[in-house]
């Protein structure tokens, strides 16, 4: 293996090696993860090619349970770095690869460590609930972690006499408001991705297919919830879609959802909700980031690698290992 310092450019945050292009890509990491043991975890976030060499593709709650039970050597998250984090936190004596330290993501970079300590500061009196999607240092200040899936479950476990902070995706914590009627202090961050749909496109979408019902992920603006028959997390909407008699969906989330969606249910019809403008602002940039030759090159070299201080894991383990108990009944 060689080291990080070899191999990774500084400038870049992955290996920065030419690849072979007579190679099989999907064989070669299929060759690595039995030779070294490895756990691919992918989200649904990712492009298809990626989900279908992944061990298991799903939303934050499930990879996270896959995390903490498995008995690999080595994990490679096909996520972003706050995903990565996790698993590493979950799992100190493993490593823990990411094919590019540039996947980031808008709601975490949007609560810089700092700026939330102070911001706690004024609250001190507050539980502080974080939205998974926040770094290893947010996660650290906080009490208990949740995600999309388990959120509202979570909140409702609170003493109603208890003030919460909710952090960071303020359309997330609106929406549990709205849900469970606590009034909670929020964060003031936003999906990149989420907030992009467009309710004008939308309302026209559906009029050229009345028939069709909107499937929408919480992280999306009041505008385009207002509008949507199914709100929740990535999995809740695959399973929705799956469970439903009708035949056609527009869905509100990022893109990458509809390849699992369309395997599960290929006769029926799934469209995505339009963005604000023509670009491709429905497909995360962070989670796009990853490609089969960066995760053939980080197996490979089994670089980049997620690291943390023990004091920071530590700290961080404890709102997450709340998370996981209070989600026991959560699929």
């Amino acid at each position: 293996m060689f080291s990080e310092m070899q191999v990774i450019d500084p400038r870049y945050g992955y290996v920065d090696e030419v690849v072979d292009p007579s190679l099989d890509l999907m064989e070669e990491i299929l060759r690595f993860k039995q030779d070294k043991n490895v756990l691919l975890l992918a989200h649904y976030y990712q492009e298809p090619a990626i989900q279908d060499v992944a061990d298991y593709v799903g939303d934050s709650l499930g990879l996270s349970r896959q995390a903490a039970d498995t008995e690999a050597e080595i994990i490679l998250f096909a996520g972003v770095h706050f995903m990565a984090e996790t698993a590493k936190i979950l799992n100190p004596s493993k490593t823990v690869l990411l094919p590019d330290l540039n996947a980031g993501c808008s709601l975490a970079d949007a609560c810089p460590a700092d700026a939330f300590a102070r911001f706690k500061e004024k609250h001190p009196d507050h539980v502080v609930i974080s939205y998974i999607n926040c770094s290893a240092e947010t996660k650290a200040q906080s009490d208990i972690i949740c995600t999309s899936s388990n959120a509202e479950h979570i909140v409702r476990q609170i003493d109603e006499d208890q003030p919460i902070i909710f952090a960071p995706d303020r359309n997330l914590g609106a929406y549990l408001i709205k849900q469970t009627g606590r009034d909670m202090v929020l964060w003031d961050g936003v999906c990149i991705v989420h907030e992009t749909f467009s309710e004008q496109k939308l309302v026209r979408l559906k009029m050229r297919h009345p028939g069709a019902l909107v499937l929408a992920h919480p992280e999306c603006e009041e505008s385009i919830l207002r509008h949507a028959d199914y709100i929740g997390s990535t999995s809740g909407i695959r399973a929705f879609a799956v469970n439903s008699p009708e035949q056609s969906f527009i869905v509100a989330t990022e893109e990458g959802i509809l390849y699992q969606m369309q395997k599960d249910c290929p006769g029926k019809t799934f469209i995505p909700a339009p963005p604000e403008s023509g670009c491709l602002c429905s497909q995360c940039p962070h989670m796009r980031l990853n490609t089969l030759e960066k995760i053939y090159l980080c197996l490979k070299h089994e670089a980049p690698e997620i690291t943390m201080s023990e004091e920071t894991r530590i700290k961080a383990l404890r709102p997450i290992e709340r998370m996981l108990e209070m989600s026991v009944a959560v699929v």
